[in-house]
């Protein structure tokens, strides 16, 4: 497959399972950066795909990733991205957008925007809705993690893309088409497969390896090279585990703190599933914002991706 098709295809799987999660309901609103949302209250959500039309597809989908998201396969992600063999490509925050841009063609079916202008509609509408400075910048680079396919940090789709879930403890039944985990080699381990696992009641949610994805590669870059807060940080890891901020699950290895960040969570969940319209923001016009917005919370001018 030519890697524009590549790059297509995961933006299309990505999309189908960003409405299977409207469509299901997993929508949170909290404010400051906990308020309640206010650039979706007037939005008609009928338009977006139905799930019926998206759920084959997404089965297919989530029967892999479950399947090879392993403790092994993510151990070993892990060591790859923190290789010191591996060059890590050195490019500004803006410069990544960008790069983006050049290697996701415009394939969303609910949307005519290039990536640089979703991103800046989701940044936008946190503005809008009078969130602080580091929040907006959390909506602008949140998709950003996609790069890891350019950089050969994924296998394919599976491990980018989709809900996510921790490895190395019981895979709870409150994640999304749970049945199909049966077929992961974790699930038969006697520790790997054991409810606490790997971890113990209260370690903490940081301390849980989770799935390999776009979510935790994000963080993974930014922890360390910005000065985004902790909430900030966690909506960048955690957007996308629905069976904790969504279903409840996994809360036995909260400890205490955590509250705070799953409500951050569920304060930027309606920016990521519900900002998409047709309303084309004006890049170049909104460029220096955002430039002066990204070097506020960006020491280091040249990120290593």
């Amino acid at each position: 497959m030519a890697p524009s098709a590549v790059y297509d295809d995961l933006e299309s799987i990505s999309d189908a399972i960003d409405h299977v999660n409207v469509l299901k309901g997993k929508r949170h609103t909290s404010m400051e950066w906990n308020t309640e949302s206010q650039f979706d209250a007037s939005k008609d959500k009928t338009g977006f795909r139905q799930y019926d039309t998206a759920v084959e597809r997404v089965q297919k989908f989530y029967a892999e990733q479950h399947a090879k998201q392993t403790i092994a396969h993510n151990l070993a992600a892990r060591a790859h991205f923190h290789s010191a063999s591996r060059v890590r490509p050195e490019l500004t925050v803006w410069e990544a957008m960008e790069r983006l841009n050049a290697i996701i063609d415009d394939s969303d079916p609910d949307t005519e925007l290039s990536q640089i202008q979703h991103l800046l509609q989701s940044a936008e509408a946190i503005r809008r809705d009078g969130k602080p400075r580091w929040m907006q910048l959390v909506g602008l680079i949140h998709d950003l993690g996609k790069l890891m396919l350019e950089f050969d940090l994924a296998d394919g789709q599976w491990d980018v893309v989709g809900d996510t879930f921790p490895v190395g403890c019981r895979f709870d039944s409150r994640n999304i088409y749970p049945d199909t985990f049966s077929t992961n080699p974790d699930s038969q381990n006697p520790v790997f497969g054991s409810e606490m696992g790997i971890y113990h009641a209260g370690c903490g949610i940081d301390q849980l390896m989770m799935s390999w994805g776009h979510d935790e590669y994000l963080y993974q870059v930014v922890r360390d090279q910005s000065t985004i807060p902790p909430e900030g940080l966690a909506m960048i890891r955690y957007h996308s585990f629905y069976p904790w901020h969504k279903e409840g699950a996994y809360r036995e290895f909260m400890a205490d703190g955590d509250e705070k960040l799953l409500e951050a969570v569920k304060a930027f969940n309606p920016y990521d599933l519900y900002s998409k319209s047709d309303e084309v923001p004006n890049a170049e016009e909104l460029k220096p914002y955002y430039l002066e917005l990204i070097d506020e919370f960006f020491p280091v001018k040249k990120v290593k991706w």
